[in-house]
C-alpha cells in the first residue's frame, strides 16, 4: 500500500480568479489571479493521470488536444483525453464542446483566423455538478465564471485554434491537423452505482467516480494508481489525515476515514471501472 499527499502548484493565469474554492487561499489583493491549480508528485516520475482544479474569469482558449498516436509523432509520452467536473458556475457560464455541424480542416482554419469559429463552436451552460468527458482531438474551450475539477491524461500539450485577440501563440497548423471539428457525442452517462458511490466518466483512458461515504476500503488492481480529490469534509486515509483542497495519490490497499459532510472524487487509469470501494 501506498498513500501519499501531492505537492499543490498554483498557476497564474490572466482569465484566473482572485476567489478560489473553500480550501484555498485567495491571492493577495493586488497580486496577479490565480487559474489554475495542480497537484503534482515531488519526484522525477511523470503518472498517468494529472489532477487541477480551474478557476476562470474570461474564457480560455478554444483549443484541441491530440490523441495518443498524433502526440507521440510529436515527441510527447501520450495525448490528452480529459474531464471535467463542474463544482460551481455563474447563471450564464458555458463550456464549448464540439461544432454545431461537421467541418473540414480548411473551414476550420479560415474561422479560426477570421474570429468565426466562436460561433461555430456548441456553447453548452453548465451548472454545478455537470460532468462532461472531452477525449481527445474535441475541439473546446471552457467559459468564464466556472470552477471545476478537470483530470487528464498527463501532458502538457494544448494547441490553441483561437484566443480573442490575446497576444499568445496560436498552433493552427498543429491543431487544425488534429481536430475532429464535430458535434460532440458523449460516450457516457454518470451512473449511480448505489447511495455512496457514482460513476462520472468510464474511460477509454481513465475511470472517474465520486463518493459520499464515511469508511471504506480502496482497493486498487497491481500497478494502478488512483487519485483521491477530496472536494469537501475531512478524514485519514491509512491514518494520515486529509482536507479538503488536497490530492492523494494512492496504491494497493488503502483503508478511508470521512466526515459526514465529505464530498470525494476518485480516478484511476483503466478504461473500465473496477470495485475499488468496498466496507
Amino acid at each position: 500500500m501506498s498513500v501519499k499527499r501531492l505537492k499543490t502548484h498554483r498557476v497564474e493565469k490572466p482569465w484566473g480568479r482572485h476567489s478560489l474554492w473553500p480550501g484555498f487561499a485567495d491571492p493577495a489583493p493586488g497580486a496577479d489571479p490565480i487559474g489554475e491549480i495542480w497537484f503534482q508528485d515531488e519526484g522525477d516520475a511523470a503518472p498517468e493521470l494529472l489532477v487541477k482544479y480551474l478557476f476562470t474569469s474570461e474564457k480560455l482558449s478554444i483549443q484541441v488536444h491530440p490523441d495518443d498516436e498524433s502526440a507521440r509523432a510529436a515527441g510527447y509520452d501520450r495525448g490528452k483525453d480529459e474531464a471535467w467536473v463542474i463544482l460551481a458556475a455563474e447563471p450564464d457560464s458555458t463550456i464549448a464542446i464540439g461544432t454545431h455541424q461537421p467541418i473540414d480542416q480548411a473551414h476550420l482554419r479560415a474561422a479560426a483566423l477570421d474570429g468565426s469559429i466562436e460561433q461555430l463552436v456548441d456553447w453548452k451552460p453548465v451548472k454545478a455538478g455537470d460532468v462532461y468527458y472531452s477525449p481527445a482531438r474535441t475541439v473546446h474551450a471552457i467559459g468564464a465564471g466556472i470552477t471545476v475539477v478537470e483530470v487528464q491524461q498527463n501532458v502538457d500539450l494544448t494547441y490553441r485554434l483561437y484566443d480573442y485577440g490575446r497576444p499568445r501563440e496560436l498552433h493552427l497548423d498543429e491543431g487544425v491537423k488534429v481536430s475532429d471539428a464535430v458535434p460532440f457525442v458523449p460516450n457516457f452517462q454518470p451512473e449511480i452505482v448505489d447511495d455512496r458511490r457514482t460513476i462520472l466518466a468510464e474511460g477509454p483512458k481513465f475511470v472517474l467516480e465520486r463518493w459520499s461515504v464515511s469508511a471504506g476500503t480502496i482497493s486498487l488492481p497491481a500497478d494502478t494508481p488512483g487519485w483521491f480529490v477530496p472536494l469537501t469534509g475531512h478524514g485519514a486515509l491509512d491514518g494520515q489525515a486529509w482536507h479538503a483542497g488536497e490530492c492523494w495519490a494512492l496504491e494497493g490497499k488503502v483503508v478511508l476515514e470521512a466526515s459526514a459532510d465529505a464530498d470525494m472524487l476518485f480516478a484511476y487509469p483503466l478504461a473500465r471501472r473496477v470495485n475499488v470501494l468496498s466496507g
